[in-house]
């Protein structure tokens, strides 16, 4: 486990999602848990969605409001017809493979992408019904970091979120006339167990300490020389959900301590 810098703890965004229903994907820890947690302290139903029925469960106790939901995103009709009557779709759920792309397993690199982008496809596909008919809706879609920039040995990953961007994108073009709004987060490395465990992998591999893992290739181009927390990402996805962020759609919102600005 890498060591933990402090940051600081700010006041959360004024939010009432009092009477709204929010979906999360990937709920089950790391940054889909803590904006399950965000979204229910907003006063949200939160369809709590994973495939991982231990830690839905373990979520459902933290707080009351959140209604886990067990769900493979690979089965892309339940995965649409589970968003209908959402209010708020977060579409976070991702996996992770690090290899050269000619040793990158084929079904594998098909498998990130139902997951991490057309399973948003068909979530926004089944929320899309609701929202319009209410005139109000937001899709607040994590991306990433590898989002906006490259790297290598990640072909699926960077595929996925290139192409979760130009969803985006387009859901905020044709929602706009809705009262719908769709934005992407990206945050850089985030303390997360899929990045603890690439953490750990490369320390493993390479002989080093994973603190030399941490600074000397995950936060290389960051100029914030940290991980960033879940609950931080959860508050980026909060903002975009209250009435000041009602202007902002279409947009990308980096959270990458500086690593873009390069």
């Amino acid at each position: 486990m890498t060591p933990r810098t402090p940051h600081a703890v700010l006041p959360t965004a004024p939010l009432d999602l009092g009477g709204r229903t929010a979906l999360v994907t990937g709920a089950a820890g790391g940054i889909g848990r803590a904006c399950a947690l965000r979204l229910a302290a907003a006063g949200a139903k939160v369809r709590a969605v994973d495939r991982d029925r231990d830690g839905l469960d373990a979520l459902a106790e933290r707080t009351d409001g959140i209604e886990p939901y067990v769900l493979d995103l690979t089965d892309l009709d339940a995965a649409e017809a589970a968003a209908a009557g959402a209010d708020v779709l977060v579409n976070n759920a991702g996996l992770q493979l690090v290899r050269p792309i000619e040793q990158f397993p084929p079904d594998v690199f098909h498998t990130v992408l139902t997951v991490m982008l057309e399973a948003p496809f068909r979530l926004i596909r089944g929320a899309l019904p609701h929202m319009y008919e209410q005139g109000w809706g937001r899709i607040v879609n994590v991306s990433s970091v590898h989002g906006l920039r490259a790297s290598p040995f990640k072909s699926a990953y960077v595929a996925a979120k290139h192409g979760l961007e130009g969803l985006s994108k387009t859901a905020a073009l044709e929602g706009a006339p809705h009262g719908v709004t769709s934005n992407c987060v990206n945050p850089a490395y985030v303390r997360t167990p899929l990045v603890e465990r690439q953490i750990a992998d490369q320390a493993a591999a390479h002989g080093v300490p994973e603190e030399h893992v941490v600074r000397e290739v995950l936060l290389r181009d960051s100029a914030l020389k940290r991980l960033i927390e879940p609950d931080e990402v959860a508050e980026a996805v909060a903002y975009l959900c209250t009435p000041q962020a009602s202007f902002m759609t279409g947009t990308s919102l980096s959270l990458d301590g500086g690593w873009t600005a390069h």
